[in-house]
């Protein structure tokens, strides 16, 4: 029986013994550019309340999103459809995964009806995907569209969508319910797609926004870039590049967390310097708007971004 590795007590130098430290290891605290206010005030508390009563979901608290506070207070909020959810199981993501209910072709008038009764501005509806009805999840982000146009005359609609299998027909569907602006997340760089994006495909994503720009040419288009999964700085220009290429109008490019030991690990934490670098490359190649930060989430600013496009007054 070979004999037990020695180890020298803490602080001991000593030749052919081992050093191990036993101490437990303590996380890495955020950086203080990571660090969001807590959620409070009045607009915030009637939204989740409002949400409650009429059985909505919002990506804001099922994603965990840290603007949450800032957002709805600024009377912006993003609504989540289709159910709580998400037939893919995409490595970065926190909203929940498994067999959905049936779609609820009511809750678009329900989610307009929150809209109007909170006075929003900006209104982002999303969902989960449903890959089981591509063609009724594109039918109820037209709904919704259509009946926040009707309950809320002067709020734009932003709608963040699955791919839909890529499925021209439900694009199409969405694209010609004319919302304000139509986003599509592609998320990460194509080399990562496989353990980060469950389901999806680089091609179609690029694809996603480059047809509903030759439904709709006037059509406000817009993606979004989480960063810190292990790509490299050169992918994500490449990717910038793609996407500039399909004309799309708005990127934002944000760091991501993650969310639970069960969510793909993180491989750095970005400076706000390389966000302002990624930003001043993608207003080079073309972009209306970049918002590009460590908090920057797929709605944030989002009426910000509808007023430098020339959708809305400041």
């Amino acid at each position: 029986m070979a004999p037990l590795a020695q180890v020298a007590p803490p602080g001991v130098e000593s030749s052919g013994l081992i050093q191990i430290d036993l101490s437990p290891r303590k996380p890495k605290p955020k950086p203080e550019w990571l660090k969001a206010k807590a959620p409070v005030g009045e607009t915030f508390h009637s939204l989740k309340k409002l949400a409650r009563d009429l059985n909505l979901h919002t990506v804001c608290e099922s994603a965990n999103c840290p603007n949450i506070g800032e957002c709805w207070n600024h009377k912006t909020a993003t609504f989540m459809m289709l159910g709580n959810l998400c037939t893919r199981r995409c490595g970065f993501c926190a909203v929940p995964k498994g067999k959905p209910e049936p779609i609820d072709m009511d809750e678009p008038r329900r989610v307009a009806e929150a809209v109007a009764k909170l006075g929003l501005k900006h209104a982002v509806i999303t969902s989960v995907n449903r890959d089981d009805q591509n063609i009724a999840a594109a039918q109820a982000f037209a709904s919704v569209i259509s009946e926040i146009h009707h309950q809320a005359p002067g709020c734009h609609v932003e709608v963040l969508t699955p791919d839909f299998q890529g499925i021209e027909a439900a694009i199409r569907i969405v694209v010609e319910a004319k919302p304000e602006i139509l986003n599509h997340n592609t998320e990460t760089v194509p080399r990562l797609y496989r353990v980060a994006k469950s389901g999806g495909r680089y091609e179609r994503s690029v694809r996603f926004l480059e047809f509903a720009k030759a439904i709709d040419p006037k059509i406000v288009t817009k993606t979004g870039i989480i960063v810190g999964l292990g790509e490299e700085m050169h992918e994500l220009l490449d990717v910038f590049r793609d996407i500039a290429r399909v004309k799309v109008d708005i990127l934002t490019i944000g760091q991501y967390l993650r969310p639970s030991r069960d969510h793909l690990p993180m491989s750095r934490y970005y400076t706000p310097e390389e966000f302002a670098f990624l930003k001043e490359q993608a207003l080079r190649m073309g972009f209306r708007h970049v918002e590009s930060g460590p908090l920057v989430r797929s709605s944030y600013h989002a009426h910000e971004q509808a007023v430098s496009t020339g959708l809305s007054a400041s």
